[in-house]
């Protein structure tokens, strides 16, 4: 969705019964934060709500800051697919 104001948002949505431990939701948000960073002169026109939608084991939490770079990616250059 385009910005409302100059700047563009980025929220992320990681509910407790997807990961019980707050250090994981924690570990998670890091990740999508550092993903967020890298693009963020692209996103900066949109408003973006990133959410963790499936329960995840602790061992695929790091694969989840690389599946959200792809994601932003997809979005940023849909012809690229």
């Amino acid at each position: 969705m385009p910005a409302f104001g100059a700047f563009g948002r980025v929220g992320f949505v990681i509910g407790k019964q997807h990961l019980k431990r707050a250090v994981d939701r924690n570990c998670v948000r890091r990740a999508l934060r550092e993903a967020v960073r890298r693009r963020r002169p692209e996103i900066a026109r949109f408003d973006v709500v990133l959410r963790l939608r499936a329960r995840c084991e602790q061992s695929g939490l790091c694969g989840l800051g690389l599946e959200a770079a792809e994601l932003l990616d997809a979005f940023l250059n849909p012809k690229a697919r």
